[in-house]
């Protein structure tokens, strides 16, 4: 192909792009022309495609990296130190996985500082990734306490969503990523404080430049939905995102929650969409003796104490189709949030293997037939108050 059909044929797709937010209908046609030559085009081939967060101009990547297991072992013993958790950031970046999720509280910031740092060690530009962080919960740098809400005693003032905290939160996490927020996300509601006193201080760290968007997670639909009209009503920055829980074996939020996200615009990146890694193996392992199995405080909250007569069913349909398609049961459990619309889950990954099994997720397409058959068995539960509110 000569020089001057190249350069055409790569600003036809450029301008393509620009117009539409899409690169699939063109990708494959282009592909074949050989309009992208060498590692360039190699790259391209592999990249999942971008998708709007809600009705925001902000592009994520179909599937998000979570960075809860990314930090030190001394917070909790399933997480993982720096060195291998700084190559497996800079590994999902390189298959496309653009979008990381991470909080203040998660390994005492070593999470950020970890993202912070993979930005610098392997020279990745700042405008090719979106950064998610959170608020809410106080820190102990001792890694003693994991998820401090009490605002008192040792803690007054250094956990909640008062003005005061929501400033000196973001102030600290942009020195441990090194950079600005793309989303900040109140990680849980503060009841105590005056829902206006939250989004003043939302909005105007926005106006600082130190926050792009701001984002919500796990709260009562109309709480949300509270808060929202709160910021219309003063011309505020509203929520562009809700990180929610919701899976195969959790889906309570399809009630009320993602309908009125879908509705209003507002982009859903539910946590744990695997449920703990229930979703992503057969159930007679289910007890694995993993290290995060064994360790992890949060799985008999979220998950074994809640259990149900359907559970059982639900995971034995995912492996049944897992072993029907040739793929893992974590890409069937993926491709089932993926297929619901609307939805860019974050996944935490622990491993290159596992990156790859996200990346190809996104390619699995589940007929409605098969949706319906991991959706049957499902029975209805109450809320659990203490890990989705």
């Amino acid at each position: 192909m000569a020089q001057n059909d190249t350069v055409k044929n790569e600003m036809e797709y450029t301008r393509y792009v620009i117009l539409t937010g899409s690169i699939e209908p063109l990708l494959t046609p282009l592909l074949s022309r050989k309009c992208f030559t060498g590692k360039k085009r190699k790259e391209v081939a592999n990249f999942p495609p971008s998708y709007s967060l809600g009705k925001s101009g902000l592009k994520i990547s179909k599937v998000i990296l979570g960075t809860m297991s990314y930090g030190s072992s001394d917070w909790e013993p399933w997480v993982l130190n720096e060195e291998e958790s700084l190559s497996l950031v800079h590994y999902a970046y390189k298959r496309g996985i653009n979008t990381w999720d991470t909080a203040n509280v998660y390994s005492a910031g070593r999470s950020e500082e970890i993202i912070g740092k993979a930005l610098k060690k392997y020279s990745i530009p700042r405008s090719s990734v979106v950064i998610m962080t959170k608020c809410y919960f106080g820190i102990d740098t001792t890694l003693k306490n994991k998820f401090v809400a009490a605002n008192d005693g040792d803690w007054v003032n250094r956990a909640g969503l008062s003005r005061k905290n929501i400033f000196d939160s973001v102030d600290e996490s942009i020195k441990r990523l090194g950079t600005y927020i793309d989303v900040l996300q109140i990680h849980r509601l503060d009841r105590e404080t005056p829902r206006e006193e939250i989004m003043k201080a939302l909005n105007d760290v926005v106006e600082s430049g130190k926050v792009r968007y701001i984002g919500a997670s796990s709260m009562a639909a109309w709480e949300f939905q509270t808060l929202q009209n709160i910021a219309a009503r003063n011309g505020w920055h509203q929520f562009i995102s809700m990180q929610n829980y919701h899976n195969l074996l959790a889906r309570e939020e399809e009630r009320e929650m993602i309908p009125y996200c879908l509705d209003s615009g507002v982009g859903l990146i539910p946590w744990s969409p695997l449920a703990r890694g229930t979703l992503a193996r057969p159930w007679s392992t289910s007890a694995s003796t993993s290290t995060r199995a064994q360790t992890d405080w949060a799985m008999d909250m979220i998950v074994r104490d809640r259990e149900n007569e359907s559970d059982k069913k639900i995971v034995d349909r995912v492996e049944e189709l897992a072993r029907k398609k040739g793929i893992s049961m974590a890409q069937v459990a993926t491709a089932w949030s993926l297929g619901k619309g609307g939805i860019n889950p974050i996944l935490g990954l622990n491993s290159e293997k596992r990156i790859d099994e996200a990346v190809g997720s996104v390619k699995v397409k589940l007929t409605e037939e098969e949706m319906r058959y991991l959706e049957e068995p499902y029975l209805p539960r109450a809320v659990n108050e203490a890990a989705e509110r």
